[in-house]
């Protein structure tokens, strides 16, 4: 590749990745002023993610504008050391995420999910009483359970709904234990559970306690979890073939600009 177009290519990346880490993190002080306790706990590093980004364009950016091999090693060292742990945490998502899925159950149109399904990861992680606890309080918050009712005003509408891993393992009893639903809220637990499933005894119908101390609540927040850990692997296989590119074009301008220093 030609002197002045990895230069070019490596200059105009990372003005452009500058300016993407600037939005990065305007948008991480944004949520620590407009989001409740649950998302805020992100913006440290949603900022900090944007600060690594800007620091490494910049580098990038002024070793390509002053042709500066030194700057330049700094910037693909940096690059290197990102695209190993991409490389390793999109391995290792792709492990932790292979176990677990739901179970169909007659006369429902979604499933049900185990938490001795999943990964021996998730239930270190989901059984662990610091993390639930705070897991389980932004579940409350987020008031997906007491929506229910206003999306689904019958008992019809109810039973044909399509409930998410989190709707079904949290605002519901299994369908195992037996409790007729009288609406999209409210079971009738006048009846004695069929099943010696745990949860049975630990749903009620308050609006803070629901399902939200059983298993299969945490096996949802796990599925819930598995869906978003592949879809970030996903991305992070195009994220990596990305910046192998750039890795490969940052190659070809540090050498030409190390040419450009011995000739001088």
């Amino acid at each position: 590749m030609g002197m002045g177009t990895s230069t070019f290519i490596i200059r105009w990346v990372n003005f452009l990745t500058m300016l993407l880490a600037i939005v990065v993190v305007v948008f991480g002080v944004w949520m620590s002023t407009h989001h409740d306790g649950c998302r805020r706990s992100l913006t440290l590093p949603v900022i900090g993610i944007g600060a690594v980004i800007f620091l490494i364009s910049i580098i990038g950016f002024l070793g390509a504008m002053k042709n500066s091999s030194i700057l330049l090693w700094i910037y693909l060292i940096l690059l290197c050391f990102i695209l190993v742990g991409i490389l390793v945490f999109t391995v290792l998502a792709f492990i932790v995420t292979n176990n677990g899925s739901g179970h169909s159950v007659v006369g429902l149109r979604y499933k049900e999910y185990q938490l001795h399904d999943y990964s021996p990861w998730f239930l270190k992680q989901l059984n662990n009483t610091q993390n639930w606890k705070h897991l389980k309080s932004c579940l409350v918050k987020s008031n997906d359970c007491n929506d229910l009712p206003k999306k689904y005003k019958t008992l019809k509408q109810y039973k044909l709904a399509k409930l998410t891993p989190v709707e079904a393992g949290c605002c519901r009893p299994p369908s195992e234990c037996g409790y007729p639903a009288v609406n999209a809220s409210y079971y009738d637990m006048s009846f004695h559970p069929v099943s010696l499933n745990k949860d049975c005894k630990l749903y009620k119908n308050a609006r803070d306690t629901k399902c939200y101390n059983c298993d299969s609540c945490k096996a949802g927040v796990a599925q819930y979890m598995k869906t978003e850990w592949r879809l970030v692997a996903i991305f992070n296989v195009a994220l990596f073939v990305v910046l192998s590119m750039i890795y490969f074009v940052g190659c070809c301008a540090r050498r030409n600009a190390a040419r450009v220093r011995s000739k001088n």
